[in-house]
């Protein structure tokens, strides 16, 4: 069985983590602070480390350097997880050595993902010997992992800005173009036979946007357009094939995101096609509020027929349903701003 320790200050997430990770099949060690951290992961000599950042005594950043400059755990895999998001703090941490970066809240199925490619990673490396010990250098262009690609688009990749409402790409131009979005929030959409509008997707801040196909020269299959102001940060097709082609590692974790992508979109599909007007509705409501990351306190502004697209049905019928929802207390409607009011009860609706 596999040693993970756990370095995080927070009690009730380090206790939710430890519980998901020993019910993953993980022997887990937890420590409350990065002195303790060190300490233990001296003792221990574990497989793997998942570590906060901002931690009294000791931060994640002075464990990371005190481990790394040990012989006996300075090739432990070693995972930040924090509420620093931006660029730079991720950047520091995978200039220090770490080899993963979780932001929180994260999904337990994100967090299990990162233990398992880390600790197999390890197990290679481990195989090759020192002819692996090139490949985890966070120098240049060589990539390990999805947190040191985004670094790169970020840094490296050429910026721009759009307006609610632009259009980012239209469905039938070249697909020349790769996308991460720095901020905001983009629909992906095509029109159908009769010239309605059908949402197919949505896109939040870290979220990668415009893959096609590497192979073959296709030209978008849908068209993108800005929800909420938005800063992206993109490079062309053919740079980010380059990357792949030397980085086998980072080639599966991409692979894994679009097999993640597909199972949430067969699950759209399914909601669409067999759930009620009100569960749809409903349903639509919760997506939104998730990746606008909005909690019951604060509204969200979207446009009716954007809810509607997405839900899969009439605007008509929408709005219907949230006047219903407003008479039975689910919601608020202020102006053209929704609250969700009763969050578990919208998550039962049938």
């Amino acid at each position: 069985m596999k040693k993970i320790l756990l370095i995080e200050d927070d009690l009730a997430l380090r206790e939710n983590t430890a519980e998901l990770l020993e019910l993953s099949g993980y022997e887990v060690t937890t420590a409350s602070n990065g002195k303790i951290g060190i300490e233990t992961a001296m003792e221990l000599l574990p497989d793997l480390i998942v570590c906060d950042i901002m931690m009294p005594e000791v931060n994640g950043y002075g464990v990371l350097q005190a481990i790394s400059e040990k012989e006996a755990t300075k090739n432990i895999p070693f995972i930040f997880l924090s509420a620093k998001t931006e660029h730079k703090e991720i950047r520091k941490g995978m200039d220090m050595g770490a080899d993963d970066y979780l932001t929180k809240p994260f999904e337990e199925e994100d967090l299990i993902s990162a233990v398992e490619s880390r600790l197999a990673k390890s197990i290679l490396l481990s195989r090759l010997g020192n002819q692996g010990a090139s490949e985890t250098s966070h120098t240049g262009d060589r990539l390990n992992n999805l947190a040191q690609l985004k670094l790169f688009f970020s840094e490296k990749g050429q910026t721009t800005s759009y307006k609610k409402g632009e259009m980012i790409f239209n469905e039938g131009e070249p697909s020349n173009r790769i996308y991460l979005i720095l901020n905001g929030l983009v629909k992906c959409h095509k029109m159908d036979e009769d010239g309605k509008e059908l949402i197919t997707s949505l896109y939040k801040k870290e979220d990668f946007l415009g893959f096609t196909s590497f192979l073959d020269n296709i030209p978008y299959q849908e068209s993108a357009t800005v929800i909420e102001a938005v800063q992206l940060a993109w490079t062309t097709k053919d740079t980010l094939k380059s990357i792949l082609e030397e980085n086998h590692t980072l080639s599966m974790e991409l692979m894994e995101l679009f097999s993640d992508n597909l199972t949430e979109i067969k699950g759209q599909l399914l909601h669409m096609a067999y759930s009620s007007v009100r569960k749809k509705t409903a349903q639509t409501l919760l997506q939104f509020a998730e990746i606008l990351g909005k909690d019951t306190e604060e509204p969200i502004k979207i446009s009716r027929t954007d809810l509607a697209s997405v839900a899969g049905i009439a605007t008509e019928s929408l709005i219907r349903t949230l006047s219903g929802f407003k008479k039975e207390g689910l919601i608020a409607i202020e102006g053209r701003n929704i609250r969700i009011v009763e969050l578990k009860a919208l998550q039962y609706v049938n």
